[in-house]
């Protein structure tokens, strides 16, 4: 299999980071076709993040607990947020899915410790299965810009 490449797509003032696709534009095999980031005027939507070690390592059998799960995807929206021109001073929402609520305190020690106190988004946190038995969390945000 080739490398997994991203483009950035600019069509009718929505720019759109980090698609998943091939060349010729459809996906790569079991991949989903998604932006990272897609930039509609001063809005900036970014997908569902999880721990980048899934795509680094897929053969590691665990990705850390809650704590490093949670800090590798606030690290991973830092880079996304800075790619869009924004920062995470200026986010408007996010939604957090845990693999297990009973790992939410564990997770909002990591969240809390990131979130800019001055300027904390609305949020929701639920309870889901993630496409990954060892994925434990997935966040995705709006920010302005």
């Amino acid at each position: 299999m080739s490398e997994v490449t991203t483009k950035t797509l600019v069509e009718a003032g929505i720019t759109r980071q980090g698609v998943f696709v091939r060349d010729d534009g459809t996906p790569y095999p079991g991949g989903p076709c998604i932006s990272q980031a897609v930039i509609r005027g001063d809005t900036v939507y970014l997908c569902g993040v999880v721990t980048p070690e899934i795509w680094r390592n897929p053969s590691n059998p665990t990705f850390g607990d809650v704590q490093a799960q949670t800090k590798q995807v606030l690290q991973r929206i830092d880079e996304l947020l800075a790619d869009a021109g924004t920062d995470k001073s200026k986010l408007l929402t996010a939604q957090i899915w845990l693999a297990d609520m009973s790992l939410f305190a564990e997770h909002n020690k990591a969240w809390n410790a990131w979130v800019d106190p001055r300027n904390p988004p609305v949020r929701a946190c639920v309870e889901a299965r993630l496409t990954h038995p060892e994925l434990l969390v997935e966040i995705m945000c709006t920010a302005a810009r």
